[in-house]
Parts: structure tokens; C-alpha cells; sequence
């Protein structure tokens, strides 16, 4: 009986391939010349009887055969690093996690040390960002984005939907004899008026926009930074109310309406599609999602 599987040494070297997508990066990677990268290719394409690169004079893709193949290869590779991987040396294994500064600072930070305790030898990393990630030529295992979830090769779960509301100190709120109707939001000034969710919460509630008084006002977007500025009685932010839960508790922010506004969006815990089944990458989206759900 014929075994399917081609050489192990010309598959190692198109998941490198085409994981940098350049023949040069992945002779430097493996320790191989450009030629030698070159051989194991067309050996392994021979064997297939298919193109896996479309050479490009300053560019290298892959085919259709390599698209198909490229995930599917890189996954195997992980499973086999942690398979050999638990009898090394290194007994712990890095996990990278880029994601927003909100969500890092006021979601993830105070929740991070449970995962720890669950798994000790997955040491995480985070690092903050809100550029895309090319998960090919970065050291990055899973993202935290805001968006529609829909995000070409990769795998996403749905955490927090984008849902916001007024919040301010108590004390600011009680200066103008507390806020009944939407109206007496008039009555404190409004942080970072230039954010657009200020557009959809003034039209929902039927305010006037020029209210928002915009001219020469500072540009924000963080909402850690603006929640900030409301608990030091500086004004009213719109903020989401799961990241400041613990805010909320302390009495340090008040979010005096019931009502919440949303723009569509949601926080997005996503991965490459071929990664999810790396224990690291499922033990860290097993236990957010058990977190949300919490």
C-alpha cells in the first residue's frame, strides 16, 4: 500500500513557505539555502501534481491547492510542537493575546489570574493594539477586535456586544440635582464629544446635536481614559457597562438611564481558522467563553 503522505522534510518546508510567503524567509527560518527551500517544493509539487506558489516577480501567493492545504498544515505542526512539546525542557508554553487597551485594562486584566490558576503552564502575554494582526509573520496566537466577527481565515466568538450608556460620578450627578430625563445630560459637560456614539445616543434620545459643543473639543476614544476623567467629576462618558462592573459596584461611576444605545458591533476573540485546535488556543477560548457566559 502506497503512503499517501509526502516526505516530512518538503511538508516542513511549505508550511514555513507558506506561512512567511517568501522562499527566503524560510530558508532562514529552517537553515536551508533559498535553492534548497526551492527543491523541497518542487519535489513536493511533483508529488501532488498540482502548483502550491504562483511566483510572482516580486511576490509569492499561493494556488488554490496551497490556500487549501497552507491552514490544514500549519494546524498538524502545532498539534505535533505540543505533543512533542510536553516532554521538553520547557514545560510552559506562551500564549500571546493583542488586543484593545479597554478591554485589557477593565475585561480581561482583573479576570486573567482564573485562567492561571486553571492552567499554570500557559504563561500569557498581552500586548495592546488596535492595527490589524498578520498572524503569518507575527508572534501572535488570538486576537481581541471590535467589529462584525466576519474576518477572512479566521475562527471568531462573539464576547461583549457594543452596548453603551451615560455614566458620570456621583458627585457630579448630585451638583445638578441628579439626571431624571435625558435632557438633564444637558446640564454636565460631555467627554470626548467628537466620538460618534455621541451622534447615535443624542438621535435615539431626540437631543439636539449642537449641544455637543464640539469645537476645539480633544479627541479621546479610549474609554478607560474617559471613564477616568468621569470619576474624577470631569463629565459624562459613554462607556460600556460590562468594563466598568467593578467601577459601577465601588460607587465611583453612576449610569443614571436605563437605556443603552449600540452602533452594531461587537468584541471579537478571534484566531486562524487552522490554529483551533492548539490546546493553548482552545484552552484560552474555552475558558472566555465560560467567563461570558458568567
Amino acid at each position: 500500500m502506497t503512503d499517501a503522505l509526502p516526505p516530512l522534510a518538503a511538508i516542513r518546508v511549505f508550511e514555513a513557505a507558506a506561512r512567511h510567503l517568501s522562499f527566503t524567509r524560510a530558508a532562514a527560518e529552517l537553515g536551508m539555502t533559498q535553492a534548497a527551500v526551492s527543491y523541497q517544493i518542487k519535489l513536493l509539487e511533483e508529488r501532488l501534481g498540482a502548483p502550491l506558489f504562483l511566483r510572482r516577480p516580486r511576490a509569492l501567493a499561493l494556488t488554490e491547492a496551497g490556500q487549501w492545504l497552507a491552514p490544514r498544515t500549519s494546524e498538524a505542526f502545532d498539534l505535533l510542537r505540543d505533543a512533542y512539546g510536553r516532554f521538553g525542557r520547557q514545560e510552559r508554553t506562551t500564549l500571546t493575546v493583542n488586543t484593545m487597551h479597554t478591554f485589557a485594562a477593565q475585561w480581561l486584566s482583573p479576570r486573567l489570574g482564573k485562567f492561571q490558576l486553571q492552567h499554570p503552564q500557559i504563561a500569557v502575554r498581552m500586548e495592546t493594539t488596535t492595527r490589524l494582526v498578520d498572524f503569518a509573520r507575527e508572534e501572535v496566537d488570538v486576537v481581541v477586535r471590535a467589529g462584525k466577527g466576519k474576518w477572512e481565515g479566521l475562527t471568531s466568538l462573539k464576547l461583549v456586544d457594543v452596548r453603551f450608556t451615560p455614566m458620570l460620578s456621583p458627585d457630579l450627578a448630585a451638583s445638578v440635582g441628579g439626571l431624571r430625563t435625558h435632557a438633564d445630560l444637558l446640564k454636565v459637560p460631555l467627554l470626548d464629544p467628537m466620538d460618534p456614539w455621541w451622534d447615535r445616543w443624542f438621535a435615539v434620545h431626540r437631543l439636539p446635536l449642537d449641544a455637543l459643543k464640539r469645537e476645539n473639543a480633544p479627541t479621546i476614544l479610549l474609554q478607560s481614559i474617559t471613564a477616568s476623567a468621569a470619576m474624577a467629576g470631569g463629565g459624562a462618558a459613554l462607556l460600556i457597562p460590562e468594563f466598568f462592573e467593578l467601577e459601577i459596584a465601588a460607587g465611583r461611576l453612576v449610569a443614571p438611564y436605563e437605556t443603552l444605545s449600540e452602533d452594531g458591533n461587537a468584541y471579537w476573540l478571534a484566531f486562524p481558522e487552522g490554529r483551533r485546535n492548539v490546546p493553548k488556543i482552545k484552552a484560552f477560548r474555552d475558558w472566555i467563553a465560560t467567563e461570558i457566559r458568567n
